[in-house]
């Protein structure tokens, strides 16, 4: 499973990234849109595509306004419970869901918003769970999504520090630390200037989870950064259409863009490497003829004693280091040495 690779590999530099295709609502209601959206993930490289899952009803009051950036690329005068009741899947999508992830190789993730919700996809045998950033500050529920003992991730959108602490601590008083946080800028999309990735380390210091990255940008940039700071996880908005009617396509990434992402994502994640500062194969193979020896840059006689107007440094280094310069001074040289040889040992006797 993807999971117990992520958790056990959360001490690693060079431990592969994790990267999730946000279909979210992105199929407009329509099951057919969510299955090609599911191809184009799996196409595009993804470890998992991830859904929602709601019952409108229970998320928004008839008179919840729409975020800003819903009302930029949404009917203004519709209402945000009119919106999300559009964009509903109901459990019989769900399987339909599921079982092309399963068929295609990719895992299957969902977002719930109510205790109903995380009793489906319970009973659908997702492996893990993610949590939006809306509902990280909501004890009885992060509890209970706790409590199936599957991983968690939790986006950590529009939180301060002592928030996420707050989340933090409730999922591990309900006896879950397999928690993956992810850095957040909730707005759609959202400005490079507003992604804040040094909160990434922060939050690995302050919590010691596995750390990732949800991106609302519009760039690869952020992700890329992100990287280098430690996330493994990444999460990315995927649409076939950034045109087509809806909240979050024109904030998406097309799947000729989620591909480049992921590649750039699984290099960046390679060229971090263990951490540890030592020379790689090639470069140990190549220091023998990078490096230097101790040569003679003049006729030494037998007999002569060894000074350093005598001693120069050059390729390859298959004789005494110059670092060892030291330990031929005030030697003497038991052999004839012509100029430009590579000195050893066996040419030089005791101290004069």
């Amino acid at each position: 499973m993807i999971w117990n690779k992520l958790f056990e590999q959360s001490g690693s530099g060079a431990a592969e990234a994790l990267v999730i295709a946000e279909a979210g609502v992105n199929h407009n209601g329509d099951l057919n849109l969510a299955l090609r959206l599911i191809e184009a993930a799996h196409a595009a490289g993804a470890d998992a595509v991830k859904f929602q899952t709601f019952r409108a009803a229970e998320v928004a009051t008839a008179g919840a306004p729409k975020a800003r950036y819903q009302l930029v690329v949404t009917d203004m005068a519709e209402s945000q419970l009119a919106m999300l009741q559009k964009l509903e899947l109901d459990l019989a999508n769900h399987r339909e869901l599921k079982a092309c992830c399963d068929r295609l190789g990719i895992e299957f993730l969902s977002t719930p918003y109510s205790l109903r919700d995380i009793e489906l996809l319970e009973d659908l045998g997702v492996s893990a769970f993610k949590v939006a950033s809306g509902q990280i500050v909501e004890p009885d529920f992060l509890s209970a999504v706790a409590r199936t003992g599957k991983p968690i991730l939790l986006s950590t959108g529009m939180a301060t520090l002592a928030e996420v602490d707050a989340a933090v601590r409730t999922l591990r008083a309900a006896g879950n630390d397999r928690l993956v946080l992810l850095q957040c800028t909730t707005n759609y999309p959202s400005r490079l200037e507003d992604a804040n990735l040094r909160a990434i380390p922060t939050m690995a210091a302050a919590f010691g989870t596995v750390m990732g990255y949800s991106d609302h940008t519009c760039s690869d940039t952020a992700c890329l950064v992100a990287v280098g700071l430690g996330a493994r996880v990444f999460e990315k908005h995927l649409t076939l259409d950034k045109t087509m009617p809806g909240p979050d396509h024109a904030a998406s990434a097309t799947p000729d863009e989620l591909l480049r992402l992921i590649s750039a994502i699984r290099e960046a994640s390679q060229a971090l490497g263990s951490g540890r500062k030592e020379p790689c194969p090639a470069e140990a193979e190549n220091a023998r003829n990078m490096r230097r020896s101790l040569v003679a840059v003049r006729r030494i006689r037998a007999g002569e004693v060894f000074t350093a107007d005598m001693l120069a440094c050059k390729r390859p280094a298959t004789g005494i280091p110059p670092m060892l310069a030291g330990e031929l001074l005030g030697r003497v040289a038991v052999c004839d040495i012509e100029a430009d040889t590579q000195l050893d040992w066996s040419m030089c006797g005791g101290r004069s």
